[in-house]
Order: C-alpha cells, then structure tokens, then sequence
C-alpha cells in the first residue's frame, strides 16, 4: 500500500491526514492547534493523533500552508529591502527600505542606461541589513535581459548571505510595478516559508518519516520542497489552492466553487472539469496585484478568528485573534478578568483598546536578545509582558503610560510576532449560541455580554448579531465570486434586498473548514445553491495537499528584432536568443518549449511518456507573412502516483 501524508498548517489549526494513494482513499485524520511561534509543536501534535503504524509506510508527504497568505492580509510580513534599477519608486510599496538606481533595458532586452550607483546600492545594504530578513531587486525590462538584476544581486551577496530574489526568477511578464511587487513580497514571505518547511522536516525527522517531500503551490500543483524555499510567493495561496483541490477530491465532483473558512481568512475559488481556473491577471492578496500564476480566488480576511470589536456599532475583522473560548481553556484567570474588565470611553476605542482584548507575549527571547530588532518603547512593553495575559489598562498601570500612547506600539509588537492579541471572535459567537463546542465557553459568554452591554444588548442578541454578519459577509464573497465584472459595493446593496432577490449559482457549493456545518442554514437562505459539506471538511486543504500534481508550465515570446530586419528574437526563462528569420525562431521555440517541460518533469523522475503535454500557439498581427509576435505557452501534467 503506497501511502501519503498531507500536512495543512493554517493560523489556528494544523491538520493531517493519511492516505491511499493508490485509490484516494481517505484512511485517517486529525487536527491540532497551530503553535506560535514554534510551529513544530503543532505539527507534531497533528501527526500524533495518527496511527503509528501507517506513519511508518508513509513514502510520500505533501504541504500546504496559509501562513503566507495570513502574512500579507493582516501586513505582518517580514521587513525586506528592495533595489529598484531604471524606474521610480512607486507611491505604494509594502516596504520602508526602498531604493532606486539608473540602469535598465527596452523590450528587445537593449541596454537603455549602465547600470549606475552601486557604491549607492552597498551602502544602502548595509545600513538596513541588521533590520530586514530579505531582499528583492527588480529592473526595469529585467524580463527581457536579467544581466542588471543579476549583478546587483552579486553586489548584495558580497555583503551579506541574507536572500535575494530577482523579479525575473518570479515572472516572464511584463509589468514594472507588480513585477517589483512580487518580488518584494516573495523577499518578505521567505522567512515565513522557511519556518515552516524546517519545522515538517524536524518532525519528520524525529518521527523516522522518511519520503518525498513536497509543497502545493498557488495554481493547485506540487513541486519539490527546495523549490518552495526559493519562490515563497508561489506558495502564497498554497492552503486556499488545496482546499480546492481537496474538496473537489472528497466530493467526486469535478466541477464547483469551494468556500474555505479558515481561522484568519475565506477563500473562495473554482474547480471546472477536473482543472482549477487560473487567473488571467496574477494573484491579487491584501490589495496587492501580483504576478504570481495561481487559482482565480477572492480572498478576504473573514474567519473564526477574526476580531469582533465595538466602537459605536460592531466591526468585524481585519485582524486575527486568538479566542477567547481558546485562551481561556489554557489561562483560565481570564474568567475573571472579564468579569472585572473596565470598558474604555468610546472616543478612544479601537481595534487595540477594547475591553474584551487581551495580550500575551510569544516566545522567550529576552528583551536584550530583541534589542537589535526592536524600538525602545516596544522593549518597554515587552519587559511587562509575559504568558500572563493582560489588558490594555493592566498594561497601562505597569508602563505608566494611557493606552494611547502605547496602543501603535502594541500593534507593531503584534506585526512583528513578538505579541498575540486575545479578543471575541465569531468562534466565541457559536459558543455562546452553542452551535460549535470546542473549548471554554464560560469565557465567549462573559465577553459577549460585556460587549452587547455597550450595545445595549444581551450576550445571546449580540453573538446572533456577530454570527449573521458572518453569514451576511460569506454571502457577498460568494456572490460577488461570480459577479466579478460588478463592483462589491454594487453587490452589496442587492444583498441587502434580500426580500426581492435571491442569487442562484448553478455550480455546487461546497463549504470546508472546522465550523461551517453551522452557517449552512443560513446559506441555504441567503442563496439558491446545492451546498454540499463533505466527510473530512475539516481537514480539506490536508487531503488536498496529497492530490495535487506536479505540473510545469513554460513561456516562450517571439518578436522581430527591429522594424525591417528579417531577424527574430526569442524570449525564455533562459534568456534571449536570436535567429535569421521567423522560421527558425519558431522552430527553436518549440523545441525549447517542450524540452523545458522535459527537462522538469525528468527532475522529478517523470519520463514524458506518463506526461500529458500541451502546446498553445497564439499569434498577433503580421508582417507579411510572419507574425508580429508569436507566444508559446507549454502545459505539462505529471501525477505523483508517478514519484512512488
């Protein structure tokens, strides 16, 4: 029996799963909570809950993860520096460690400036490499001719052995801004992926696991784990990408939309004859565009985990929390505290200062171990914070400061990952209507009531209040998932017509994730769908990760070289090639095409006769009888039943 082990580590559970990879089959499963910051605890929990025995014929085992995409939604990515050669530094970057220097190229890949300044670049380096984990450069035309992004990364290399990542390592198309963009992002998720993978090796280590490792990526396909540690950003909606994947498998269904609800976010995506839909424009996560290839989702950052917080009326989300219901199970004094929890005057609540919220610090590291990465206000907070849990007026008491003066600087502790925030969440809200009954529930209630108090509302009115903004939220996506050419807000107030309108989806609807049996009354009255829930939904994205494949694709452009000149050059992730005419061009493009997907699959042990392979041929304009260009687009399609 050739069996499998999938591993989906979200922001609150860590779930695994076995199976027979031979049939499909489902064999077993279990989840754990995800542990901050060592993820290895969590991990290792999930695996323990499975039948040692069978861990011990486990010859293959896939990932998944929402850590990164978790990362950029609620902006706690790692700090990196970014190069830019050739063009101006954009209003909008994610980043405070920016620079830009002369160089450059055209679309043909010509050289249109030297690259200038790069005493400016070394000097750049090492004033920020003590405060950033990674860096990124991106060049303008750098898809056409890397040569400037590859000596300013031999440049940064000599300094220091911190990442680097080229915008041409990560995209062949062409777009300067979000090019640099998911380089940038990539630099800053590096970390973030890097913990991750060496926390699965260690346990597989410890638990004498010994078989291939791999690790989804965005488009629903798998490649090897040294491949993920380079290109992070592939992986950034790996745990969305298998979620779908992993649903279509547990259903039998080769054709839906699958809604995800996680701790931190809802993903929704789409599944047609067997394919995941591709997005045309690249993944788009946090209000970042990117062009990273992936599954055509909306993702938004709605989960059980998401904040509930009042300031006139209640909000919900962006931030993730740990629940209340959850905290309480393993610091049982926040009974207490809730009950003796003063509210703060309305003018000065926010997302931070909010009588239900607590703080608890993550790790153990000593503030003069911190003192390098760390401002010394976020030392002082630190110095207070321990695994007692504290509210912002406890906080208050001990540094002497009003929680306005310090509530930035909590938020930027709880960025960094040095602090995690306790609040109610919709998780709580179930508790106290007692339709999902995993931990304290003592605690979701005493916060439900002192919330619902300021809002002149008891504990049971204010959680059915929260539990149908959820409902009302899930909806939207949903709809708008498939009204994408209409603007959210438009969709937002047909919603609200609900007693005129009612949206049909003519797909099936399949809900995964730990609580949604208890939405699916109300979707069901929100929409008119098939909403299915299948067996082991709550570990969907670990049974995913397994039924992924292993896929390639590859790009080739063909273009003449100059107006009037016969010649035609050729664009790869190789690098530029040209020939005398458009005849020998298009016959080296492709040769090349299909020898890129070979020389892949065969990494992999895959002989191309157990490869399906697809060509597409897409030709624009013409000069007499060629083409004004001419793009190649290769398709390889490898299972991993393949890889035993």
């Amino acid at each position: 029996m050739y069996l499998g082990l999938g591993i989906d580590t979200g922001g609150t559970y860590t779930d695994a799963a076995i199976m027979d990879m031979s049939n499909g089959t489902v064999i077993e499963s279990n989840k754990a909570l995800t542990t901050y910051p060592d993820l290895i605890r969590g991990i290792k929990n999930s695996i323990e809950g499975l039948n040692p025995d069978d861990l011990k014929r486990i010859k293959f085992v896939s990932v998944s993860t929402t850590l990164a995409t978790n990362t950029t939604l609620e902006g706690k990515g790692y700090p990196a520096g970014l190069i830019l050669i050739g063009h101006t530094i954009p209003k909008k970057l994610a980043s405070n460690y920016v620079i830009s220097i002369g160089g450059g190229h055209d679309s043909d890949g010509n050289e249109i400036a030297p690259l200038e300044d790069l005493e400016t670049v070394k000097e750049f380096v090492r004033q920020i490499k003590n405060k950033v984990a990674a860096f990124a450069v991106s060049g303008y035309f750098g898809v056409r001719n890397p040569e400037h992004e590859l000596r300013v990364k031999e440049l940064i290399q000599e300094i220091t052995d911190m990442p680097v990542v080229c915008g041409h390592e990560l995209s062949m198309s062409l777009g300067a801004y979000e090019r640099a963009v998911t380089a940038l992002l990539n630099a800053e998720l590096i970390p973030v992926s890097k913990q991750f993978i060496k926390s699965v090796q260690a346990v597989m280590e410890e638990k004498g696991i010994k078989a291939t490792l791999m690790m989804m990526k965005c488009d629903g396909s798998l490649v090897r784990i040294e491949e993920a540690l380079q290109k992070p950003v592939e992986s950034i909606f790996s745990g969305p990408a298998a979620s779908l994947v992993g649903a279509a498998h547990l259903t039998g269904l080769d054709t839906c939309v699958t809604v995800d609800v996680g701790g931190t976010s809802t993903d929704i995506a789409m599944i047609s004859r067997g394919i995941p839909e591709i997005s045309d424009t690249g993944a788009k996560v946090g209000g970042w565009k990117t062009m990273v290839k992936a599954i055509r989702m909306d993702t938004s950052a709605l989960g059980g985990d998401s904040l509930v917080w009042i300031k006139r009326k209640t909000y919900l989300g962006p931030t993730r929390v740990i629940p209340l219901c959850l905290a309480a199970s393993e610091f049982p004094e926040i009974l207490e505290k809730l009950e003796k929890t003063d509210t703060p005057k309305e003018s000065i609540m926010d997302e931070i200062i909010q009588p239900t919220s607590f703080f608890i610090r993550n790790g153990v590291n000593s503030p003069e171990l911190l003192s390098g990465e760390l401002e010394e206000d976020e030392i002082a907070i630190i110095e207070h914070l321990g695994t007692e849990p504290l509210s912002v007026f406890e906080i208050s008491e001990r540094i002497g400061k009003h929680p306005l003066m310090f509530a930035g600087t909590l938020k930027n502790l709880i960025r960094k990952r040095h602090v995690s925030q306790i609040g109610f969440t919709p998780t709580d809200a179930l508790h106290v209507l007692g339709e999902y009954l995993r931990w304290d529930g003592r605690a979701s209630f005493i916060g439900a009531k002192v919330l619902g108090k300021n809002l002149k509302k008891g504990a049971e009115e204010f959680s059915a209040q929260v539990k149908a903004e959820v409902v009302r939220k899930l909806t939207l996506e949903l709809v708008s998932f498939f009204a994408d050419d209409l603007k959210k807000e438009d969709v937002e107030k047909m919603i609200g017509k609900e007693a005129f309108l009612k949206f049909h989806i003519k797909v099936p609807v399949v809900l995964v994730g730990a609580p949604v049996r208890a939405y699916l009354k109300e979707l069901n009255e929100a929409v008119d769908a098939e909403i299915r829930i299948p067996a082991f939904h709550e570990v969907g994205n670990a049974v995913g990760a397994l039924v992924g494949k292993v896929i390639h694709r590859t790009e080739v452009l063909i273009r003449p070289t100059a107006a009037g000149n016969a010649a035609y050059s050729v664009f790869s992730e190789l690098g530029k090639e040209v020939f005398e005419d458009y005849g020998e061009a298009l016959d080296y493009g492709l040769k090349l095409s299909h020898r890129l997907v070979s020389e892949y699959m065969d990494s992999y042990g895959l002989d191309m006769g157990n490869v399906e392979f697809d060509l597409k041929k897409n030709d624009v304009g013409s000069i007499g009888k060629s083409p004004l260009e001419t793009r190649l687009v290769g398709l390889g399609v490898g299972t991993t039943a393949k890889l035993a």
